[in-house]
C-alpha cells in the first residue's frame, strides 16, 4: 500500500470467487455495505485482479504481467509458487528485470520454514508477546499487528533498495522478507540487553526498564504518559510538578538512580498524577520541553484536534456507493505524490481493465478465460 501511495500502479491478485480472505474478516463490516473495515483499511489505490494461479492459462496471465512489470510480491508457504510454475526461478530468464519479493513467516530455510505464519505467531516465538503486558502479568499481543506492519515497512525499503540497484545493472533480484526475523530486529535494545548484559528481559507494562519516570500514569479522568529521557527533562518535570525536594533528593540525581530507586520515585510521582486531571496536566506541561501526552482512546485519536488539523483521515466512495474513512499516507514529501487516489476494489474490478489495457488481450481472448475459469 506504500508503493500504491506513492504511485505506483498496483495489481492485487485474487483467486477468483473468493479473493482474498481480509474481505471476510469482520464484523465490523463498513455501514450499509460488505466490505470488511479490515480490508478497506489495507487495500486503497490497488486493482483487483482475479486470476487462477492453478490453471496454466492463469499462470501464463502471471507471467505475461511479469514481463511488463517491475515487482512481484508473493507471501506463500516456501516451495508453494515453486510447484506452480511461478517461482523466482520460473521468471529469471522470460523477466529479468523482475524484483521478486516473498513474504513469508520465517523465510526460505530453518526448521520453521515450511510453517503457516501469521503476526500474533511470529510475535510470539520471537519475544514480543513475552515482554508485552503488565508488570508480573500474563503476556500480552500488542493491540495492532505490529510484526505485520515492521515487515512491510522492511519490505517496502528493500523494493526501493532492489530497483535503485536495477537502475544501474538493469536487472532484477529475489528479497526474502520474513515475520519472525523481522521481530527478532524488532526487539532493538532488548535483545542487545541480553546479547551483551545477560539481561533476561520482563514485562514493564508502560514503564521501560532503562529510563525513569518513562511510563503512563492515572490521573483523576484517564491516563498521562511522560518521558523523562535525560536528567535535564527530569528537573523540568519536577519543576512544573513544583517538587524541587524530589529533584535534589540524591537517590534520583541521575538516570542511573532512579532506576535504582524506581519504586519510591514512581510512588511518589502517582500520588502527584492522581491529584490532578488530565487537562490540567496537559496545561502544565505544555511549552515545557518534556514529552508528554494523554493516553486517548480510538474515538478521542479521531477527534483530537491535532489529527483533525493535519488532515490525516482521508474518506472516499467505494464501488457500491458506501462512503469509507481511512487514515492517509503519514509521510509527507514536498515534491513528490504520496496520496489516497482511488477506492480499495471490489473482488476482480479491474480484471478487463489490466488485460484489455496492460497485456493487449482482446475480448475474445478475455471472455475465453472466463469461459475456463482462468479468471473472474
Amino acid at each position: 500500500m506504500i508503493l500504491s501511495d506513492l504511485g505506483a500502479e498496483v495489481f492485487k491478485i485474487e483467486q477468483p470467487g473468493s479473493g482474498d480472505e481480509a474481505r471476510k474478516w469482520g464484523p465490523p463490516f463498513v455501514k450499509d455495505s460488505k466490505a470488511s473495515c479490515y480490508f478497506v483499511s489495507l487495500n486503497r489505490n490497488k486493482k483487483s485482479v482475479c486470476i487462477n494461479l492453478k490453471s496454466p492459462h492463469g499462470i501464463k496471465v502471471i507471467k505475461d504481467l511479469a514481463k511488463l512489470s517491475d515487482v512481484l510480491v508473493e507471501n506463500y508457504v516456501p516451495g508453494k509458487l515453486d510447484k506452480l510454475g511461478l517461482g523466482y526461478n520460473d521468471f529469471k530468464d522470460i523477466a529479468p528485470q523482475l524484483v521478486y519479493l516473498s513474504l513469508t513467516g520465517y523465510g526460505p530455510i530453518g526448521p520453521y520454514s515450511k510453517r503457516p505464519g501469521y503476526d500474533v505467531i511470529a510475535a510470539s516465538i520471537g519475544g514480543l508477546l513475552d515482554i508485552t503486558g503488565p508488570l508480573n502479568g500474563d503476556p500480552c499481543k500488542v493491540g495492532v499487528a505490529m510484526t505485520d506492519l515492521a515487515t512491510g515497512l522492511f519490505a517496502h525499503g528493500a523494493i526501493m533498495a532492489a530497483l535503485i540497484q536495477r537502475s544501474k545493472t538493469g536487472l532484477g533480484q529475489k528479497i526474502d522478507c520474513n515475520l519472525l526475523s523481522t521481530q527478532v530486529a524488532s526487539l532493538i535494545n532488548i535483545g542487545s540487553n541480553y546479547l551483551n548484559a545477560g539481561t533476561k528481559a520482563k514485562r514493564w507494562g508502560t514503564a521501560h526498564e532503562s529510563i525513569v519516570p518513562y511510563e503512563t500514569f492515572k490521573t483523576k479522568d484517564g491516563y498521562f504518559t511522560i518521558g523523562a529521557g535525560s536528567d535535564q527533562q527530569f528537573k523540568l518535570l519536577c519543576e512544573r510538578l513544583n517538587v524541587s525536594s524530589i529533584f535534589e533528593d540524591i537517590r534520583f540525581s541521575n538516570n542511573t538512580l532512579r532506576v535504582k530507586n524506581r519504586t519510591i520515585l514512581i510512588d511518589e510521582l502517582n500520588k502527584l498524577f492522581r491529584n490532578k486531571t488530565t487537562s490540567e496536566l496537559i496545561s502544565l506541561f505544555d511549552g515545557s520541553g518534556i514529552p508528554y501526552g494523554q493516553v486517548n482512546s480510538i474515538e478521542q485519536v479521531f477527534s483530537d484536534p491535532h489529527i483533525k488539523e493535519i488532515g490525516l483521515v482521508k474518506e472516499m466512495s467505494l464501488s457500491d456507493g458506501s462512503v469509507v474513512r481511512v487514515v492517509g499516507p503519514p509521510v509527507l514529501y514536498s515534491d513528490s505524490l504520496n496520496s489516497v487516489r482511488a477506492p480499495p476494489p471490489s473482488l476482480g474490478q479491474h480484471t478487463d481493465q489490466v488485460l484489455s489495457e496492460v497485456l493487449n488481450y482482446s475480448q475474445k481472448e478475455i471472455q475465453k478465460l472466463k469461459n475456463n475459469g482462468d479468471i473472474q
